[in-house]
């Protein structure tokens, strides 16, 4: 099976946004330098779609906040658990890490670990 993909979707504050945007730049070069083969973060911009349940609805996201919808690519869910690891242990991760401030709330992120299906 062709690669595999840990998702994320993430209800923050805009108000957060920017300083969401650095702190991901630094963190996609980071899961990068460990192996990802690719490290995507994209900020809702036309969220309520008709006919289907919108990542507004989906997340509970609140007045003043937006979605983002993230992902990393690897090679196997074999390579995702090495390269995870590695991150994990990065202080530099560590470092951008400040629970008593945090950029979201991360007990209303969702995450999930995918094998590829379909990819064209």
């Amino acid at each position: 099976m062709p690669n595999y993909v840990d998702g994320f979707v993430i209800p923050i504050p805009t108000r957060n946004l920017a300083a969401y945007r650095a702190m991901a730049g630094k963190v996609g070069r980071i899961w990068k330098e460990h192996g990802a083969l690719d490290y995507w973060e994209c900020v809702g911009d036309d969220l309520e779609g008709k006919g289907a349940l919108s990542f507004t609805r989906l997340t509970k996201a609140k007045p003043g906040e937006t979605v983002i919808l993230a992902w990393i690519v690897y090679r196997s869910r074999k390579h995702r658990d090495q390269v995870n690891a590695k991150v994990m242990a990065d202080p530099r991760l560590l470092a951008m890490c400040d629970p008593k401030n945090p950029l979201f709330d991360f007990k209303r992120m969702a995450y999930g670990g995918f094998a590829a299906l379909v990819h064209r």
